[in-house]
């Protein structure tokens, strides 16, 4: 991992027991919870996520990452939410960032969402009981409903229909999940060592969750979960596809054995037709390559296969 910036303000949640209890009030499920918000340059769609959160039956405590945005959002947090925790970076770091919020709080699960997605009612007491009862559970992926229709994200059929093993779980098995509809074991998720900051944004749950299962760890699709999602307008997807191919490409050098890892990059880069986007992800992973060596760690056989069985 590469080092943190430096925090440029930090107000910590009211969370004083290592337990994660607030104060000397009866420990609820969502006492026992945090929510992390990533957010860049959204003021006011954060501000309508931590509207959400906040409406919440039993708010849970949250904390807003700032990736150094430079419009209003500092100013917003201060002065419409003060019970929320705000953490400004001094640059942007992507999905890393969310590192640092799970290393301030101190419950023992921690939730998940961008600044324009947010929990709907009752899902976050389900998630605590959920992992309260599997223990050896790390992560649990929403269900995801999209903008005002409530259209059903179709990675959640992709997710519900998973042919991994299953048994004795409460959901479809799963060797990924989705950044801003998950909740965390938080010393499962420390333990694996978090985002990898090298991936920024664009696919980089895969690293972490290929490396939580090879730990022993399971994921899994909870669709009694839900998560509201009103997809950014300030989005550019074409400007991610790249990241996206140069991360996956990362993901297989860095953790399979080389003949599934030849099979893999042919695959990739072959999938993608766009031939611009394919040389820029290609040659900005090898300019990494003595980072890859370097962090190469071969994945237990168990869980090769169950990748082989995914991508088949």
């Amino acid at each position: 991992m590469q080092q943190a910036p430096a925090l440029a303000m930090v107000r910590r949640p009211a969370i004083t027991g290592k337990d994660g209890t607030r104060g000397n009030s009866v420990n609820t499920p969502c006492q026992r919870i945090s929510v992390i918000v990533l957010t860049f340059n959204r003021a006011l769609e954060l501000q309508r996520t931590l509207e959400h959160l906040l409406s919440l039956p039993d708010p849970p405590a949250i904390v807003v990452m700032d990736n150094a945005s430079t419009d209003a959002t500092p100013v917003l947090v201060r002065q419409l939410f003060p019970q929320v925790t705000l953490i400004s970076l001094s640059n942007n770091i992507g999905a890393a960032a969310r590192n640092i919020g799970v290393q301030h709080v101190h419950t023992p699960y921690v939730a998940f969402c961008d600044d324009d997605s947010w929990w709907a009612s009752g899902s976050l007491e389900r998630a605590v009981r959920l992992l309260d009862a599997h223990p050896l559970i790390a992560a649990l992926c929403a269900r995801i409903l999209v903008g005002p229709a409530e259209r059903e994200d179709p990675m959640c059929r992709l997710m519900a229909c998973s042919p991994l093993p299953s048994a004795h779980l409460p959901g479809p098995a799963l060797l990924g999940f989705l950044a801003c509809a998950a909740v965390f074991r938080r010393h499962a998720f420390l333990e694996a060592g978090g985002y990898e900051q090298k991936f920024f944004v664009g696919g980089e749950e895969s690293l972490l969750a290929l490396d939580l299962v090879a730990r022993g760890w399971s994921l899994v699709y909870a669709s009694q979960l839900t998560v509201h999602h009103y997809p950014s307008p300030q989005r550019d997807p074409g400007s991610r596809r790249h990241i996206m191919l140069r991360n996956a490409l990362w993901v297989a050098w860095l953790r399979l054995p080389i003949p599934v890892l030849l099979q893999e990059t042919r695959r990739m880069l072959y999938a993608t037709s766009d031939r611009r986007v394919r040389y820029a992800a290609l040659l900005g992973a090898l300019r990494e390559m003595p980072w890859v060596l370097r962090n190469r760690k071969v994945l237990p056989p168990e869980v090769t296969l169950l990748y082989e069985r995914l991508v088949s």
